[in-house]
């Protein structure tokens, strides 16, 4: 059976760094930090103080009040980015089948905000259970997707993929696998997260994996370097077009590029630390370049998972160079985590964003804020500290990992007739 080709036609974001993908891709060009103190709760007593949220977001400037408050901020950043991406490919003013567009969504800790509000207000009560009617639908993890659906009308496949932080590449995968078979025409797909709640914020703190640069947050996440002592927590989302390429030459629609390839793997090893050899990571990449009939050889740019965490970051470069060999010296590497923070859930559809940037405007992303080199990392590769710089991309692979060991890559390709 020939797989049908797939290209991107519509892109929607919303990030630490930018509201819009124009803003996105300028400020990963400049390499800005969405680092700041966390604006939403009373951070005071916590050991961790500190992530990358939104600037100057007003869900009222999208969205209407009433829905606001049916909608918990991971649906609202949903509807936010997809909006954009859908504007943005014109099929609004496309004749399109609805019952074959679909709606593949990911999301890592769903609503989690909501679920804790309400269960803290329930404590505090005297013990009667007075709950929202629309706390269910506020915090089940497949209601953004539904609301997506709903919005537009789109009837083809819908769900929602959880696999922690490797959840929207894991979408952006099966949006793929569904247009190449033949089941749909285009998926709506991406990623959207809200961690920003006293309990996940605490628990990840206790973990020990978030940093706790709490006197410099613009400078916190930094990957690869020799003094990180774990991830800055991120929120946003970011929300893709797939579509069959002749479905979209047929409808005139821009074409920003190719989706070559994805690949899953799990490390089968522990629930948060990476394999000690790298033996999923190493699985992942392959399988990635094998389902893209391509060779290490034609990457240019690699957008590592890069988290910024002590065994985690020098893990995927050891497997990187076990995949790459010789050319691992040669193409770019950055992390873009260095400024948007790790977005969780929304940190592949967010990357994949980025990779699409590199390829369009011809630039690598930097890894910022790095200060001292890490004796453990091979100083001979590519990874693009502190400053964006001109490169010709024509091919570029994403790499996110998950707690559980959920691993995924995803390559992207200029278009080419």
């Amino acid at each position: 059976m020939e797989l049908r080709r797939v290209v991107v036609t519509g892109l929607g974001s919303l990030t630490p760094i930018g509201k819009t993908t124009a803003e996105f891709w300028d400020n990963l060009e400049k390499g800005v930090s969405g680092g700041g103190i966390i604006p939403y709760f009373d951070v005071s007593k916590f050991k961790t103080k500190i992530g990358c949220c939104l600037k100057g977001f007003d869900p009222t400037d999208y969205l209407d009040k009433k829905e606001i408050r049916k909608l918990d901020p991971y649906s609202q950043y949903a509807l936010v980015a997809a909006e954009e991406a859908v504007r943005d490919s014109g099929l609004e003013e496309s004749k399109v089948d609805k019952t074959r567009v679909g709606v593949i969504w990911a999301t890592g800790v769903g609503g989690i905000d909501s679920y804790a509000k309400a269960m803290m207000e329930y404590c505090a009560g005297d013990g009667t259970p007075r709950f929202s009617p629309f706390l269910i639908p506020l915090i089940i993890p497949d209601l953004a997707a539904g609301h997506l659906s709903i919005r537009w009308g789109y009837r083809g496949p819908n769900y929602t993929v959880v696999a922690a932080c490797a959840s929207s590449t894991n979408s952006l995968i099966d949006a793929l696998t569904y247009i190449r078979l033949g089941k749909c025409e285009v998926v709506l797909t991406g990623g959207s997260e809200f961690p920003f709640c006293i309990p996940a914020v605490g628990g990840f703190s206790a973990m020990k994996a978030l940093s706790e640069r709490n006197d410099d947050p613009e400078h916190a996440s930094r990957p690869y370097d020799k003094d990180r002592d774990g991830f800055v927590m991120g929120e946003g989302a970011g929300a893709l077009i797939f579509e069959e390429l002749e479905h979209a030459k047929r409808r005139g629609a821009k074409i920003y590029c190719e989706v070559m390839g994805g690949g899953m793997s799990g490390d089968a090893y522990h629930i948060s630390a990476p394999h000690p050899e790298g033996l999923g990571v190493i699985q992942v990449m392959n399988e990635c370049l094998k389902d893209a009939g391509l060779r290490p050889e034609d990457i240019d740019y690699l957008n590592t998972h890069g988290t910024s965490t002590p065994l985690g970051d020098v893990a995927e470069l050891k497997a990187i160079q076990v995949v790459f060999g010789e050319h691992a010296y040669r193409m770019s590497i950055s992390s873009t985590k260095s400024m948007t923070g790790h977005m969780l859930g929304a940190a592949g559809a967010a990357e994949a964003i980025a990779c699409i940037a590199a390829i369009q405007r011809g630039f690598i992303p930097p890894t910022i804020n790095h200060f001292t080199d890490d004796p453990e990392i091979d100083p001979r590769l590519d990874l693009t500290f502190n400053k964006a710089k001109k490169r010709e991309v024509r091919t570029a692979m994403s790499n996110t990992f998950g707690f559980g060991g959920h691993n995924s890559s995803i390559i992207f390709r200029k278009y080419e007739e």
